[in-house]
């Protein structure tokens, strides 16, 4: 999935966004308030962790003038307030969810999974698609009660067909999922993952269809 850090204590920042890429996640990195939402305008980002002090623009504005623009992606707040008012504010802003500092990054990651299952349409970490077992906590799949080895990309890559069944998914927007801004993957680089994860999802119930000239859309197929 894509992720949106906008923090501008570099290294606090940088950390997130490190420990999020490790999850195999595409993520951004940005340090003005401003020039995030001017990002945003023509970019389009699964979930957003958003600091409340930040130059050019703070963080409350920016959640303001997003829900304004009627954006519904999520937002975890970051914030060393933690007054019973202070995160009402933040919550009737449109935050979906809040996390005070210091924090731990099991925590954090915990709830980035939560919200991104919750964008997703899932009530757990753990969903079942036919023969495969998928999940999202454990980051692990199987078929039929047997192991299905993914390393991360191609995890992340098999939970973005699995949040988008029956829809088609264009090359670009796979890569925009997949990979950061300021990484360059190869013109083949998506044809070569979903060719690997094909592979490993042989024999499951879930099938990736490649739509020549559109992009590819799965599906589960019935018993």
């Amino acid at each position: 999935m894509r992720i949106l850090v906008i923090e501008d204590t570099v290294v606090l920042g940088e950390a997130i966004a490190d420990r999020l890429q490790k999850l195999g996640h595409g993520t951004d990195l940005i340090g003005n308030g401003r020039q995030a939402a001017d990002w945003l305008r023509h970019q389009q980002v699964d979930l957003i962790i958003l600091d409340l002090n930040l130059p050019g623009l703070g963080g409350e504005a920016l959640l303001a003038e997003l829900r304004q623009r009627k954006s519904t992606t999520p937002v975890l707040i970051l914030t060393a307030r933690d007054g019973i008012d202070d995160r009402i504010k933040l919550l009737d802003l449109g935050a979906d969810d809040y996390l005070t500092k210091p924090f731990d990054f099991g925590e954090l990651e915990a709830r980035v999974r939560a919200l991104l299952r919750r964008r997703q349409g899932y009530a757990t970490d753990v969903s079942r698609h036919g023969n495969l077992v998928f999940d999202r906590a454990a980051r692990t799949a199987s078929i039929d009660g047997r192991p299905c080895p993914l390393v991360n990309r191609e995890f992340r890559l098999l939970e973005i067909f699995l949040s988008g069944l029956e829809r088609v998914m264009s090359k670009e927007e796979l890569t925009e999922k997949l990979f950061n801004a300021d990484e360059t993957p190869s013109a083949n680089a998506i044809e070569l993952y979903v060719a690997r994860l094909r592979k490993k999802l042989a024999g499951s119930s879930v099938q990736i269809q490649t739509l020549r000239g559109l992009g590819y859309v799965a599906r589960v197929a019935p018993p």
